[in-house]
């Protein structure tokens, strides 16, 4: 068994092996989290010269979207977009894609004036490339495709609720 830098270093890798053993590591449900945590902090590091509250916002923003978007792909790629083979278990889900976060970490670099946004919107597409093969290994696709197909439409489904939400917030005098 692989340690848990290793682990986010093969999940940052797009290794599928890596991604296979955590699903089956039941034990690997703390360490997803822990990256989780590790890369939202990063987003809030990397947000500092927006201010400290930002700092809070960004972290707490991250981990809510985190949830949010997982609940809905999980549930969008297990009940609507499933294959023959599709397992509907939460747990390796969240391990997997948990540990696709990995190179969410780079986010703390945001703060470099000119490259940390470039950093951070690095990060953010080499998060969903390595969703994309957390979604495929942990729902059993064979297709690359439909774990695109599955991490897009959770995040447009999310995207769209964000937007909504705000915009009643905006139109009833909030913010």
């Amino acid at each position: 068994m692989a340690s848990w830098v290793n682990r986010m270093i093969g999940a940052a890798r797009l290794d599928v092996g890596t991604y296979e053993e955590v699903k089956a590591d039941s034990k690997a449900t703390v360490q997803a989290i822990a990256v989780l945590l590790l890369s939202a902090a990063a987003s809030g590091i990397g947000s500092i010269r927006a201010g400290a509250l930002y700092v809070y916002t960004a972290f707490g923003i991250a981990l809510v979207a985190w949830v949010a978007w997982a609940f809905l792909t999980w549930l969008i790629g297990t009940k609507f977009l499933a294959e023959e083979e599709t397992k509907a278990d939460v747990g390796p889900f969240v391990r997997t894609t948990g540990f696709a976060a990995s190179p969410g970490i780079l986010s703390a670099l945001g703060w470099i004036p000119i490259l940390g946004p470039v950093i951070m919107s690095l990060a953010w597409f080499w998060i969903l490339a390595a969703t994309v093969v957390a979604v495929r290994q942990a729902l059993n696709y064979k297709s690359t495709g439909r774990a695109v197909l599955v991490s897009v439409v959770g995040g447009v489904v999310l995207f769209t609720t964000y937007f909504l939400y705000m915009v009643i917030i905006i139109m009833r005098g909030g913010l």
